[in-house]
């Protein structure tokens, strides 16, 4: 079991919701928000051992249910082990799409509450709920209320922590899993973090947990109980302050709306290494127009665009190029990440990973996209979304590039997805 999961009280009782006053921050999590996803088409598995992930041998655990994380099992853990753990636990393959349609009727949801939203990942988010009192009531009622649309509308629960700082209600939504609630009031802070382990803390990682230990400093208490400058002189100055500020619930953050997109990209574990270049073409090409078509969804295009190559012995090469004037065309994505790899001396070695990211983005509106070398008014970039357009309707796979016909189907990553299911890896 992960140190983050060791917070988490599953099943733990909903009781009253406790003074609000003062605590129009809440944030809410999606429970096992890959595995409730499935479940919605596959009902015959609720209340057994559920894993999402590629079940290959290079396979992680993207999600886990509730039920097979009885067994050990956690996100991150390489599917081999988590078989070893759970032998008769189901695998399902990630549908990363599918997901994402889920996470965007849920922050429509939460946005019809307050325009105050800052998503932290696909399945969850902290929202200021201030000015939504006087329409909605108060925040333990607001929180009642997401909860119950998410339920009737999507078909899937979530937790919610109400707390006065963004640090005490995601504590709280932890802690209420699955499927709760719970309200921290803003004079009890205190009282609440005390006895929890020091991994509550956001900073404190395993090395500076034993470090800690060695002091005997094991709960949040004895950490508040400690003087400032005695934890600077072990901590740091700028650490010691930190975690001393958190172990009284000290969090001056406000919620921020969300922010666009820096990047995006996808990337490619591959099953077995692999050293042919052609092969290897047709992934970038694959990932091209995966991030091409994210791109123009966004209405977004972006100037920097990256390869990324990692060896079988896990050393990683990154290269980057900026092109003259902004682009969401995956013609142009794929020409210059097979020129980066043609560059990067890598073309005859093993390879276990691939990726394509597009940075330095901007909304299409505010760029001054120029025609590529040979593109034509109505040429590439309405094709590309003429084929988004059949690809929404009819699916992925219904119409793509003719050198990846007869391939299977993609298992990329999506890179803004690292920090997709956060309460998954708690």
């Amino acid at each position: 079991m992960s140190r983050k999961q060791q917070l988490h009280r599953p099943g733990a009782p909903e009781g009253p919701p406790g003074d609000d006053t003062g605590c129009p921050i809440l944030h809410v999590d999606m429970d096992a928000f890959f595995v409730s996803v499935e479940l919605l088409d596959r009902p015959e598995l609720r209340g057994k051992p559920v894993i999402v992930g590629h079940p290959g041998a290079r396979g992680v655990v993207a999600a886990a249910s509730y039920e097979v994380r009885a067994f050990g099992v956690y996100s991150a853990m390489p599917i081999s082990r988590a078989r070893r753990l759970c032998p008769r636990a189901v695998i399902i393959p990630p549908a990363h799409e599918k997901y994402a349609r889920v996470s965007a009727a849920v922050m429509e949801i939460f946005r019809s509450v307050t325009p105050l939203v800052e998503p932290l990942a696909m399945d969850e988010a902290f929202l200021d709920v201030s000015g939504a009192i006087r329409r909605l009531g108060r925040p333990a009622e607001i929180a009642r209320q997401i909860r119950e649309q998410v339920a009737g509308q999507q078909g899937i629960t979530c937790s919610v922590g109400v707390a006065s700082t963004k640090f005490i209600a995601k504590l709280a939504s932890t802690r209420s899993k699955p499927d709760g609630l719970l309200v921290v009031p803003a004079d009890g802070v205190a009282a609440f973090l005390r006895p929890l382990p020091m991994a509550a803390l956001w900073g404190v990682g395993e090395r500076t947990e034993q470090h800690l230990a060695r002091l005997g400093l094991r709960t949040v208490g004895d950490l508040a109980d400690t003087p400032l400058p005695a934890l600077q002189r072990e901590l740091g100055n700028a650490a010691g302050a930190h975690l001393y500020e958190l172990s009284w619930g000290r969090d001056p953050r406000p919620v921020v709306a969300s922010t666009p997109d820096k990047s995006v990209g996808a990337e490619e574990t591959f099953p077995y290494d692999i050293s042919d270049p052609e092969v290897i073409r047709r992934e970038l090409l694959r990932l091209a127009e995966k991030v091409g078509a994210r791109l123009r969804a966004g209405g977004n295009s972006g100037r920097t665009i990256s390869v990324k190559l990692r060896m079988a012995d896990f050393k990683t090469f990154t290269r980057a190029r900026t092109l003259p004037e902004p682009t969401d065309l995956a013609r142009v994505i794929y020409a210059t990440a097979c020129e980066l790899y043609e560059g990067s001396g890598l073309e005859r070695v093993q390879l276990r990973l691939v990726g394509v990211r597009v940075e330095n983005l901007a909304p299409v509106g505010q760029t001054s996209r120029q025609l590529a070398l040979d593109e034509q008014e109505s040429g590439w970039h309405e094709a590309e979304r003429a084929m988004d357009q059949v690809v929404r309707r009819f699916g992925r796979g219904a119409v793509r590039p003719a050198a990846l016909v007869g391939e299977s189907a993609p298992r990329e990553h999506d890179e803004r997805e690292d920090r997709q299911e956060g309460g998954e890896r708690r």
